[in-house]
């Protein structure tokens, strides 16, 4: 793009625009006729695709977008589009690797011609506007997309992992801890693979994950509870203080985790600090979880001077605001935080909490199907990550509590997720398109979907020992294997993906009567038994045989524990000794990923 001259156009807007600053933008809503509008008047489209909790969406709210020339330029031949990045999950998965905000600039025929991550200052934005209007053609943030033909096989190569496994390496920051860029936050799959790592064996893996547990404690807020969204500038000491569902359920889960491994009480007092976050702010009384909460008070009082005060000062001040929204997919992750930290507790408050959740979104957000949509009322959808977030809670409530129901309902969910697959390769974002012109003319199938789909229908198929669960897991992983060779950035959830599908997990079964207080206190347990990989099941007789009877189990006509591994499995335990033994064993007869190709 050209930035020498701005077009005649511009300038005499720019001149005889009635905005002004405390006006702002005449924002418009995300349309199917937003690209015939523009073409029509001959506009760019600005999207802003922005969060309520944004802290830099509200600086750029108050200094950019106040800026009276770039209302004008806006005015003159822009169609400003605002969309909060939470309601709408086909535009902010199709965007967000840029962040937020995330500002992009179509041309009227639906074509990207720029792309920009976070805020933006008003003489940059003048800039960006200007030249768009001077020379519309593709800026270098708009590279061409590659086509992914998905790959022969459903697992990595030994060369792909190999490389995959140097890149996760060298994401990883020696000095502080955390893998990737300079902000600091726990990245979910490699804290995952991590894990998994150190479970076998892996010194260095267990180095890794417990400095950067360690480390981002510091992200906790100590007066409230709840973990913040990431810390900038090279540390984790200059938080920026959103708080937000997706970051409190998987620190909730993996600090759980990292308890069930190492019993250090830190792990377990910062999961505990977190759930007491979600009970006391973002559960709402019909028992389903709120989405966010602001970094911010207010545009005079941010996060760095607020959250610095007690509670009595914060609350003297008033609250940030809560987005109070209720989405499926938020609650499927509160859900599998808090069945992960109910393994290590066995507090049946916990487990009562999540339980509520999930029978609320069953009764408010269910489609036909097995399915959910996201939230009260969506402009587009059904969306993959409402079913696939429900269905591992799904499993992680039948994990925690043996109920047939909840893995029924499991199915159910894989049952609907498998029509999002795509038979060109991989599984949609979205059933709909998010408009029907220029870049959304192909649909989005986005990595991390695929990672998520091949994770949770591999499980779901070593639950059920159906072909057609493994199948789909296949699917998505053999267009996986293909994009993530076109992929610079590190993979850890293709290379967790891959090992998954390749090697059983975990398996425990507790054989007893349910209402034996014998066999609830294996099951507790096998429960709080350090596994991020696990098939956890309860054999009662009197309901019949499991979904997936692979293996025959005797009456002992007591209750038992039995750990499996490689399609065999251990004697009989009966006490808490024996199990742990049992399945330390069966550990050393599971074969590594690198063995099997």
């Amino acid at each position: 793009m050209k930035f020498a001259r701005i077009a005649a156009v511009a300038i005499a807007a720019l001149a005889a625009s009635p905005l002004s600053a405390a006006e702002g933008p005449k924002w418009s809503g995300w349309g199917d006729d937003l690209f015939a509008r523009a073409a029509a008047e001959k506009r760019f489209v600005i999207l802003d695709l922005e969060a309520v909790w944004c802290h830099w969406c509200h600086v750029m709210e108050k200094t950019t977008y106040a800026d009276p020339e770039v209302q004008g330029l806006l005015a003159s031949s822009y169609l400003p589009v605002r969309v909060d990045q939470d309601a709408n999950p086909d535009l902010s998965n199709r965007y967000g690797d840029w962040g937020w905000p995330a500002t992009i600039v179509f041309g009227p025929d639906g074509s990207e011609i720029a792309k920009i991550r976070g805020y933006i200052e008003p003489e940059r934005m003048q800039a960006l506007l200007k030249a768009i209007i001077d020379d519309p053609s593709p800026g270098p943030s708009v590279g061409e997309a590659f086509e992914i033909k998905p790959a022969a096989s459903a697992f990595l190569s030994k060369q792909q992992r190999a490389e995959m496994t140097k890149n996760f390496d060298e994401s990883w920051d020696g000095k502080l801890g955390g893998w990737g860029e300079n902000q600091k936050y726990i990245d979910a799959d490699s804290m995952d693979l991590a894990i998994t790592r150190a479970e076998a064996g892996d010194a260095t893996a267990s180095k890794r994950a417990r400095q950067t547990l360690d480390a981002a404690i510091a992200l906790i807020d100590p007066v409230w509870g709840g973990v913040f969204q990431y810390s900038e500038a090279g540390s984790w000491s200059k938080p920026h203080f959103e708080k937000i569902m997706s970051f409190q359920a998987q620190y909730l889960r993996q600090y759980s985790q990292a308890y069930a491994l190492w019993k250090d009480q830190k792990y377990l007092a910062a999961a505990r600090d977190i759930e007491r976050y979600l009970a006391s702010f973002l559960l709402s009384p019909d028992g389903a979880f709120h989405v966010s909460q602001d970094a911010d008070l207010d545009h005079d009082t941010d996060g760095h001077t607020y959250y610095a005060l007690s509670d009595g000062d914060r609350r003297k001040l008033g609250m940030p605001r809560i987005d109070r929204n209720l989405y499926a997919r938020e609650n499927g992750w509160a859900i599998s935080g808090l069945a992960a930290y109910y393994e290590v507790t066995n507090d049946p408050r916990i487990l009562a909490m999540a339980e509520r959740a999930a029978k609320w979104t069953i009764d408010n957000r269910s489609l036909p199907g097995g399915g959910f949509r996201h939230g009260e009322k969506d402009r587009g959808g059904p969306f993959l990550g409402d079913t696939l977030a429900m269905g591992q809670a799904f499993l992680d409530l039948y994990a925690a509590t043996g109920n047939r129901d909840w893995l029924a309902s499991a199915a159910k969910a894989g049952d609907f997720v498998a029509t999002f697959r795509d038979e060109a390769g991989g599984f949609l974002t979205s059933k709909t398109s998010e408009g029907k012109t220029g870049v959304f003319t192909k649909p989005a199938k986005l990595t991390d979907d695929q990672i998520q789909v091949t994770r949770f229908m591999n499980l779901l198929n070593r639950y059920y020992g159906n072909e057609a669960y493994r199948e789909q897991a296949s699917h998505a992983m053999r267009y996986l294997a293909s994009a993530s060779a076109e992929m610079a950035r590190p993979l850890p959830g293709a290379l967790l993906a891959d090992e998954e599908l390749a090697v059983e997990p975990t398996h425990l079964t507790i054989v007893g009567h349910k209402d034996d207080s014998r066999a609830q206190a294996l099951h507790a347990l096998a429960r709080a038994l350090p596994a991020r990989y696990k098939r956890l099941e309860w054999l009662d007789l009197r309901e019949g045989k499991l979904p997936n009877p692979d293996v025959e189990y005797p009456d002992l006509g007591e209750p038992a524990a039995f750990a499996c591994s490689n399609r065999i499995c251990s004697f009989p335990s009966f006490s808490a000794e024996e199990l742990r033994a049992n399945v330390k064993q069966m550990a050393k007869l599971k074969p590594s990923r690198a063995a099997l190709n």
